[in-house]
């Protein structure tokens, strides 16, 4: 037995707690938590079977008085002696896909980032489409390319066609990009036909994570009209190991900046609101942008509403996300295109005049946002290195 020490000013404190999978010497993946820089087995620390399984699903799909229930069962555990047996040294364990994506949704939340795109690919008209400010737009991703941090990328081919050619051809992308964003996860799910309301959110979505969704810039240009995002966006999502509960993120709520026009009444309700989550991005190790998420226009809350909105069902494990985080700063941009002005404004990293990504660079995004008392809540973070294409 022995009682597990937490580094000073660690964001992986008691009031965190977030949930990964793991695995150790080659065993099977089970379910743990990240108290400072060692991960517990849940099912070691408390016997039940749900924690044996190779995803949180199982857990989610209990919903959310289970959710608190469990929470404070593992608080309770670790504020003593924890059996040696439960506990494992971070740098020790593989990290896994936290759950089985069901479905994934990628929003267009930030009007920083939409307008900074209205005006690259739009110049000379208005930066934000007539809808936006009405609805938030989002596409449906491919589940099936949603990837753990670490994850290599490989470097995306398909049709590309430069505004001054003639006809399109086909090869590896020329102008492969990031997204910083933050992702929800759903626990509990609704059933056909049912739409879940802005008030209801804490019902169904169990956690956050960090997202990188990986663009490549020049095939989602020549293919997105009128259709939306394809082959650009499908070919990898990364998702941070740590999904930080709901209930973590208690102090790091906000108001939203302000909307208007009024959004209309299924879009409004008592839980509108938005998170103090501070990113940073890292390109080949040095940190080139600090996107804040408490400048996004719509909450985690409306997103989930107007996804459901139809009637579509939400089901154990769907991933939505905020899209592209950005603030009125340059140095506040969540992708290379806005960093770079579309690759007129090279970015200096390691002395270097950098636009788009190179085989071999390395991404990394992290975060934090505010816990009690004045302690920080961490999200660890999501990494990939791009490789050659095949």
């Amino acid at each position: 037995m022995n009682r597990i020490q937490i580094p000073d000013g660690s964001p992986f404190g008691p009031d965190n707690l977030p949930y990964g999978v793991f695995s150790v010497d080659g065993g099977g993946p089970r379910v743990g938590v990240r108290l400072g820089d060692s991960v517990i087995d849940l099912w070691a620390l408390l016997g039940d079977e749900v924690f044996a399984a190779a995803s949180l699903n199982p857990f989610m799909a209990q919903g959310p008085e289970r959710w608190a229930a469990a929470r404070e069962r593992v608080r309770a555990a670790l504020d003593g002696p924890v059996p040696d047996g439960a506990v494992h040294a971070l740098r020790d364990v593989r990290l896994h896909l936290p759950v089985e994506i069901g479905d994934y949704v990628d929003f267009y939340a930030s009007e920083h980032h939409a307008a900074n795109l209205g005006r690259l690919f739009r110049p000379g008209s208005e930066p934000l489409l007539p809808n936006w400010k009405h609805l938030p737009v989002g596409y449906h991703g491919r589940a099936g390319t949603v990837v753990v941090s670490g994850t290599g990328v490989v470097r995306p081919c398909g049709q590309r066609k430069g505004p001054d050619e003639d006809a399109p051809d086909f090869g590896p992308t020329r102008r492969l990009d990031i997204e910083a964003e933050l992702g929800f996860i759903v626990g509990a799910g609704s059933g056909l036909g049912q739409r879940i309301g802005i008030d209801d959110f804490a019902e169904h979505v169990f956690g956050a994570v960090l997202v990188n969704d990986w663009s490549a810039r020049d095939l989602q240009a020549w293919e997105y009209v009128p259709l939306g995002p394809h082959l650009g966006k499908s070919f990898a999502t990364s998702v941070s190991p740590w999904v930080v509960p709901l209930a973590a993120l208690d102090a790091a709520r906000v108001p939203l900046p302000g909307q208007d026009p009024r959004p209309l009444p299924y879009l409004r309700g008592g839980e509108d609101w938005g998170l103090d989550v501070e990113l940073g991005v890292e390109w080949n190790g040095e940190e080139v942008s600090r996107p804040p998420y408490r400048d996004m226009y719509w909450s985690p809350a409306q997103m989930l509403a107007h996804m459901t909105a139809n009637g579509a069902t939400a089901r154990t494990g769907d991933l939505f996300a905020s899209g592209t985080i950005s603030g009125p700063e340059r140095g506040q941009r969540g992708s290379f295109i806005e960093l770079s002005w579309g690759g007129s404004e090279p970015v200096t990293v390691k002395g270097e005049p950098r636009t788009f990504l190179e085989d071999g660079d390395e991404v990394r995004i992290s975060a934090t946002a505010p816990g009690p008392g004045g302690t920080r809540i961490g999200f660890g973070e999501v990494a990939g290195k791009v490789l050659p294409a095949v």
